[in-house]
């Protein structure tokens, strides 16, 4: 059978996962959007009983050198203060902070709802636990003006652990450190900045489709959507945000390799992340396209071990079709298969 063929079938008998998340990568319907300011900067911050991290994560956009700003918080549920605390930085700083609640849903979701009421131009996704540096909005700004042909730009992350130090590490974080043209080819090896790292032209995020229900992975698959339109991205070499990380923290990807919901996630997010990459034309060839065929065939028999059968098999078929995996993989593939 031609690699045409072997595509093909892979789309069909992939279809199960891609319906399982409705409307994932299709158009998102423009009516009842507000109407975008040229020039505005809207952060959107989902947050989860966060209380004092979220008003360091807000002090950190409203000293921002940069203005236009607005700054959208969703409270996802919070069963603490974090509500009311939200609710006092709006009143606070009533004509730049506005705050939103729903049910617990995820932060997916949170950013979704969100990204519905944000009316700038450019849009920042910021985690209530993470901090922007004070010039980043002016840097990205005025490096995506220079370059129209761009729809999104990055600069240098630093994650900072708060349980060994004091201060952020001097490092780059991942990929951020160089500068790569487009998401793909590497974003299929690992997603290469933090969720605070990048800076959206609003109009390509709208051109994607929503935030998916998923808790874990969403970032990783909302991105590759992005990456599969093959958008060009503008660089600045300058320290833009941090990545915080807290030895006692429990965070969503926390036993993703044994929670049965963690795990179909995942396999939900790997299934879209590979008809990303399959519309942007990665070769199976490529060292990253092997790359992601093996890490489907993992967590296949992570679903197997957790009794996800359907999941399982999807992925599987991934790790198949994705790349040309050698001769022990696909002979373990065929031992495993049920």
């Amino acid at each position: 059978m031609s690699r045409a063929n072997h595509q093909a079938r892979a789309f069909s008998n992939l279809n199960a996962a891609f319906h399982k998340t409705a409307t994932l990568g299709e158009a998102q319907e423009h009516q009842g959007l507000p109407e975008i300011i040229p020039g505005l900067v809207s952060t959107i911050i989902p947050t989860y009983n966060r209380a004092e991290m979220l008003i360091q994560a807000v002090r950190s956009v409203l000293d921002q050198d940069y203005r236009p700003i607005e700054i959208i918080v969703v409270d996802d549920g919070s069963t603490d203060d974090t509500l009311a605390v939200a609710r006092n930085l709006a009143a606070q700083y009533s004509n730049e902070v506005i705050v939103f609640q729903q049910r617990n849903a995820g932060p997916g979701m949170a950013r979704q709802k969100g990204l519905e009421a944000a009316r700038g131009e450019f849009i920042q996704f910021l985690d209530s636990d993470d901090l922007l540096i004070k010039n980043k909005f002016s840097l990205q700004v005025d490096r995506l003006r220079h370059a129209p042909d761009c729809q999104i730009c990055y600069g240098i992350s630093h994650d900072h652990m708060i349980h060994e130090s004091q201060s952020p590490r001097a490092e780059p974080t991942k990929g951020t450190g160089e500068f790569h043209p487009t998401l793909f080819p590497r974003l299929l090896i690992e997603r290469w900045w933090s969720t605070n790292t990048p800076l959206y032209r609003h109009s390509v995020l709208r051109a994607i489709g929503p935030w998916q229900s998923l808790i874990n992975e969403e970032d990783w698959e909302y991105d590759a959507r992005l990456a599969g339109l093959n958008v060009k991205l503008a660089w600045v070499p300058q320290s833009v945000s941090i990545k915080r990380w807290f030895a006692i923290d429990q965070h969503l990807s926390t036993d993703g390799s044994r929670d049965p919901i963690k795990l179909r996630h995942r396999a939900l997010a790997r299934c879209s992340i590979y008809r990303s990459a399959l519309q942007a034309g990665i070769s199976p060839e490529s060292e990253e396209m092997n790359h992601f065929a093996r890490s489907a065939f993992l967590i296949a028999r992570q679903c197997c071990a957790a009794n996800l059968k359907e999941e399982a098999r999807w992925l599987l078929d991934l790790a198949r079709q994705a790349g040309s995996l050698d001769k022990r993989l696909l002979r373990d593939i065929r031992v495993f298969a049920f």
